[in-house]
Formats: C-alpha cells, structure tokens, sequence
C-alpha cells in the first residue's frame, strides 16, 4: 500500500498575503516526498499570486520518503525541482526519458495545484527532480531551477561559441546569472543596462563591456554588433532600437513574460537576417548540466533570505514587484 504524506502549502490569494493549507497526498509509485528547506522566489510567481494555487516553482528539499518505483534517489539527499512537477509518462518525450522540451508535460504540471515550492513539503514525480552537488548550498541552488536554467538553456542550445560577443540586457534575477554563466564559457559578454548604477557589479560578474541602453533612445554610443542578446530585464522591449545593435546572423532571446504584442519592422531583421528565438523550460538533461557545470565553476546568484512563512514570502513579492531586490530572493524554512 502506498504511503501518506501531510504537509502544508500557501496558495495564491486576493490579498498580498499567501493562504496557508494542509493537504494530504498519497505517494504514487515513481513519487518523492520532499521536505522543503528552501524556495526561489521568480518574477513568474507575481503573475500567479493571485490564483488559487499553491505559489513556487524553484524548490529546494530533503528527500523524505520514496514511492517503491523510484531509483536513483534515497532518503537524506538533497534535491531540487522547477516548473515540471509530474509528467504524463506516454508520450515519445516521456518514453525516451523526457529528454527535450515537452508541452504535454507543462500542462500534466500545472493541473496538480497543491504542489510548489512555497511550501513545507512537495509529492514530486522523480524524473522531475534533480540532485543537488555537494559544492552547490541550497540557498544558492534555489534560483538556479528556473532563472538559472532558463539563460543556461539558451547559452547551451542555440549555437552560442566562446568567441561570439554575447550581450545581456537587464541585470536583474535572470541577468546577473547570465552574465556569470556566459563568462564562465569563455563569451565576450557585453552588458546593456538603464543607468550607470550597476557598472561595478556588471564587471565583477564577469562581463567585459558596460554600456548604457535606456528603452526608447537610440544607442549613441559605440560599440561592435552583437552575436547574442539575453533580454533579461523588462518584458516591455523596443525591438526597433536593438535591431541597429545586431551582428549579420544574429540571434535575439526574449526570456520575461509577456502578454502584450511587440512592434518590429521585419524587412530591417530579415536585411540582417536576425532570428529572435524563444526558449521556455529546461529539458531533464539541461538540468543536470547546468547543475554539474554552476558547481565546476562555482556559479552562485547573489540572494537575500526570507523566511519561508506568510510575512517571508508577501515580503519577498513586494519587494520583487518593487525591483528591490538584489537579484534573486530565497525564503528559507524556519527550524
């Protein structure tokens, strides 16, 4: 018979304050129970923090219990788990080991609305979670399940080679980890930023160039074209102004959500013949290599702590939607 596990979540609410819920679950035979120590807090989660649903996806635990399928994990590691939370198990992605992107997976996820990471426990499918290394801290292990992987599936997937010039745009949650991840590879990486605030940090993560880019102008200043540009900061983005920025062949990667249409004259991309790439949820196997490589070249985000309770994570949302917080917020499970 298949063990029973309670535990409490907080879910979306009206209010700014998360609604904390006791739910109980019954572990399948490929589920793992995790106790959740630490959880990111994604610019994703203010779009859902007003939906009845449990709140996180950048979740950080103990292994606690195993469903008698599992393999590979055992009671005591430390793992992790992002978006995909469960995955349907029939289709080819599925069959072949859920090896690339799969959008019957993403919509399998979301159906189950009391699992997250804004929580003390998660029943998670395991071959939607990941083993931590031991020279990655939790804390630090947190973001990287999805803003970290989400710039790392862009600099892994799309042909981006140690000599091209590589550009991010935004050094905020996603930005800073690009720029650190896009160093470690060898890139020449450029930073586009709003004001002059953020030069000295730019350089100590790595970058080579710092240029100031305001949405709206046109860039006056001078500069090589661009190989690459990681759009990391404002969802609201003048494709116009960064066309004249672009190398021959270049490509563009929008990674913050967006509902709201963009204008671009396509004669000036296909004269350049510039690609604007979308890229969303990292495969199983991209995971696992961002994991191994953060941890060769000790890549970190910079965090500022909460604690993992209502106060914690209302706090924690405020300050995000303000853009207050530098880069990425972590609330941590009180003892």
């Amino acid at each position: 018979m298949s063990s029973q596990v309670t535990f409490d979540v907080y879910r979306g609410a009206e209010g700014d304050v998360p609604v904390r819920k006791t739910v109980t679950r019954q572990l399948r035979p490929n589920d793992v129970f995790i106790e959740m120590t630490h959880s990111g807090v994604c610019g994703t989660d203010l779009h859902f923090r007003h939906s009845d649903i449990t709140l996180g996806h950048e979740g950080i635990g103990t292994v606690k219990e195993l469903g008698p399928a599992v393999t590979g994990f055992k009671v005591g590691d430390v793992v992790g788990f992002g978006y995909i939370r469960q995955v349907c198990g029939n289709c080819m992605e599925c069959l072949t080991g859920w090896d690339q992107y799969c959008a019957n997976a993403v919509a399998y996820g979301n159906a189950d609305t009391d699992t997250g990471s804004f929580s003390h426990g998660a029943v998670v499918d395991a071959r939607c979670v990941f083993q931590i290394p031991d020279e990655i801290d939790p804390a630090d292990a947190a973001p990287l399940m999805c803003g970290g992987a989400t710039v790392w599936t862009v600099l892994d997937q799309y042909g981006i080679k140690p000599t091209d010039r590589v550009a991010v745009m935004g050094i905020g949650g996603l930005g800073h980890i690009a720029i650190k991840m896009a160093a470690a590879m060898g890139c020449h990486v450029v930073v586009l930023s709003s004001s002059e605030s953020k030069r000295e940090e730019a350089l100590k993560f790595g970058a080579k160039e710092f240029h100031v880019f305001r949405q709206g102008e046109k860039f006056e200043g001078k500069m090589e074209p661009i190989n690459h540009l990681l759009l990391c900061g404002s969802a609201q983005i003048d494709y116009e102004a960064l066309v004249p920025l672009m190398a021959p062949n270049s490509s563009i990667y929008p990674l913050t959500v967006d509902f709201t249409p963009s204008k671009i004259t396509m004669f000036f991309v296909a004269l350049k013949g510039i690609r604007i790439q979308g890229s969303v949820v990292v495969s199983t196997s991209e995971m696992r290599k961002m994991l191994k490589f953060c941890a060769l070249h000790k890549i970190t985000p910079q965090i500022e702590k909460f604690p993992l309770n209502e106060t914690g994570m209302s706090d924690a949302m405020r300050r995000l939607t303000e853009g207050n917080v530098r880069y990425r917020a972590v609330l941590v499970a009180q003892n």
